[in-house]
Order: C-alpha cells, then sequence, then structure tokens
C-alpha cells in the first residue's frame, strides 16, 4: 500500500489517522497561565489532525517569557489542561503538549523583578514582550551549574502533570531560541564547563532533558523540535549542520515519537548551511518536517520519504478542519493576522469549518 499525507502511522503506542500535524502556536489566550475552556473549544475544533501539539506550556514560574501563556506544573494548570484533552479525544484526535521555558526571551517583569536565565549572561537583541507593552530584553544571569538539576527536574515534573491532565505525550521545545536551544548553539552558550564548549556538552543539557522526561512517562511519548537555522530570538550558530547532525544522532536510538524539525527561518528561507536530509538520514525514528509547507509539497515531501509526517501552522489557525480541506482540495480560510496573539474567540475559534462555510 502506497503512504501518503492520508496514510495512518504509528507513534507513542498509538495509531493516528493520518500524517497532518498541527504545529505548537502560541497564541495568548491564557491570562492566569491556565489552559480554559476556550482553548479547549480551539484545540478540539482542530481535532482531525493526526497529531495536535499544542502552545509551549511553560514549565515553573522561572520558564515564563510572555504574557497570558499557559503552564504545566501545577494543579490548576493540571485541571485546566484536562478540558482540552478531553474534547480533544471525545473527537477522536491525538494531543501533545510541548514544555517550554523560555531562558533569556523573557523580562524581570515576570519574575518579580529578578533576572531571566541563560546558559551565558549575554542579552539578546530585540524587545520583549510583557503586559506593559515591549520592553528592551536585559542582559540575563548565566545559571549555576549548581541550578542545572532543577531545571531538568522541572521539565521532568511538567512531564508528569501533562500525564495527569491526558496528555498523550509532551514535545521538548529546544528550538526558535529558548533555553534549550540557547545551551546547543554557540551565539547564546560561552559557558566553559560541562555544559558549554564541546558539541557533546552544549548538547548535555537536552539529552539530560530528554532522560529524566523519558524515564518519567516513557520514551516512546516524548518527542523533540529544533530549528537549526532559525535565527529568531537572536540565536545563532557557527556550524549549525555539525551541529545538529551532532544533536540528531545523539537522540537516534533513544525510542523517542519523533524529530520535530523548523527546517526553514521564521521569514520562510532554507539555508545553504544546512541539508536537513541528513538530519533525516540521522534519525531512525518518526520525522516531523515543518516550514511554511502547502499540500502539494507536504505530499511530495511523504511520497519522497523526507519525512514521515509534516506539520503546518498558519493554516491550521485559520483552518479548523484543515486536514479534511486537504482531502477534498477545497480552498482554505485566509488567516487574520491581527487576532494571532491575545484576545477572545475573535480570530480563534470563529473560522468557518468546510461544511459550516
Amino acid at each position: 500500500m502506497s503512504i501518503d499525507l492520508f496514510s495512518s502511522v504509528e507513534l507513542a503506542d498509538q495509531n493516528l489517522n493520518n500524517r497532518i500535524v498541527m504545529a505548537p502556536m502560541t497564541r495568548n489566550r491564557a491570562p492566569d497561565n491556565i489552559a480554559n475552556a476556550m482553548m479547549a473549544e480551539y484545540y478540539s475544533q482542530r481535532a482531525g489532525a493526526g497529531l495536535i501539539i499544542t502552545e509551549g506550556a511553560q514549565i515553573s514560574e522561572q520558564a515564563v517569557g510572555y504574557p497570558a501563556t499557559p503552564g504545566i506544573y501545577n494543579q490548576q494548570q493540571i485541571d485546566g489542561w484536562k478540558q482540552v484533552t478531553e474534547a480533544v479525544h471525545a473527537k477522536g484526535g491525538r494531543i501533545f503538549v510541548q514544555l517550554w521555558h523560555c531562558g533569556r526571551i523573557s523580562h524581570p517583569d515576570f519574575h518579580d523583578g529578578d533576572l531571566p536565565v541563560a546558559p551565558s549572561a549575554i542579552a539578546p537583541a530585540g524587545e520583549a514582550i510583557t503586559f506593559e507593552g515591549m520592553k528592551p530584553f536585559v542582559k540575563p544571569r548565566a545559571l549555576e551549574a549548581s541550578e542545572i538539576p532543577g531545571i531538568i527536574d522541572a521539565y521532568r515534573h511538567a512531564a508528569s502533570c501533562a500525564m495527569q491532565a491526558g496528555f498523550d505525550g509532551v514535545e521538548i521545545h529546544a528550538a526558535n531560541g529558548y533555553l534549550i536551544d540557547q545551551f546547543i548553539r554557540d551565539g547564546s552558550n560561552r559557558r566553559t564547563d560541562q555544559y558549554g564548549g564541546s558539541l557533546e556538552n552544549r548538547s548535555r543539557l537536552l539529552l539530560e532533558v530528554v532522560a529524566a522526561v523519558g524515564g518519567e512517562i516513557g520514551h516512546q511519548k516524548v518527542g523533540v523540535r529544533i530549528s537549526p537555522i532559525n535565527a529568531f530570538n537572536d540565536i545563532s550558530d557557527s556550524n549549525p549542520q555539525a551541529t545538529f547532525n551532532h544533536v540528531t544522532a545523539s537522540l537516534n536510538g533513544l525510542g523517542l515519537a519523533y524529530l520535530h524539525v523548523v527546517e526553514v527561518s521564521m521569514t520562510g528561507e532554507t539555508s545553504a548551511d544546512l541539508n536537513t536530509g541528513q538530519l533525516r538520514d540521522r534519525f531512525d525514528g518518526v520525522y516531523i518536517a515543518n516550514g511554511g509547507y502547502d499540500r502539494e509539497r507536504a505530499l511530495q515531501t511523504i511520497a519522497s520519504d523526507a519525512a514521515d509526517m509534516v506539520a503546518f501552522g498558519i493554516p491550521f489557525i485559520a483552518n479548523p478542519d484543515l486536514p479534511e480541506r486537504f482531502r477534498r482540495e477545497a480552498p482554505l480560510n485566509e488567516a487574520d493576522q491581527a487576532t494571532f496573539y491575545g484576545g477572545d474567540e475573535h480570530g480563534y475559534t470563529d473560522y468557518p469549518a468546510l461544511d459550516a462555510a
């Protein structure tokens, strides 16, 4: 039987209905950092995806970097997310939560005046989004080696909370310039201890987080997201091919649910400095491709075995029934960028499905 975008696939000990993934997208609609009924409606509308990966959920108070983003580390947050997972499962969907620590991409406003933490005390260029508007990023505090086990344990605890909330698995966010990515890349990691310098050392935090989370919930329920060329949040690396070949090879053989690769920059471009095929070749498990895909390119990518699944972002914002639209080759709703972040149901749960339209 030929495999295409609409074929089933095994992942996390479950059979997914198709190979279409809803990518994680921050929407800033959890004003008290607790998932809510509006979010349950939003995600359940999109339960036709083979897999939903939620927006980033911070693993601790220290991990916060944006207003109105949900957490996954206390009982209220577990109860809030239960609404979401139950609503998605009621429609036959599967859902992972993305575990998130923003690191230096934060502001003292979120931490009672304390500095954000990072591998090294290097301020990112740009501005933080706070409840009071945009403010310049500050120079973060470099984490002491003695603090890192506590952060690893926070990931483990968040994964445990995710299971209590009914998630099918978790995605470790090691992309887009957030804490784990800050450790991986040499532009933000100038450490001279066991977490800096060599590729092995810069990858250490990710691998220790994977080991802790996998030990808590089972490695088959753990995915990892990386973004080798994305410069978002002022992140950089002097040799992304070597760095992420090493990261990918290190993750291979651990029995993970998947490797989720953002193959483009934030503006949608590829790079001559990175051949994603080398990453695909180094990972034997499910490979999720992400980066400006449309229906035709996704079909070609699956048919050529360049990926096992394809993640879609903005198309899922505007099209709750995106897989069905792809099946029917139906036209897509256009997304309203003005309502991407914050707000109410408008631009969130009010996009029409095909049959409603």
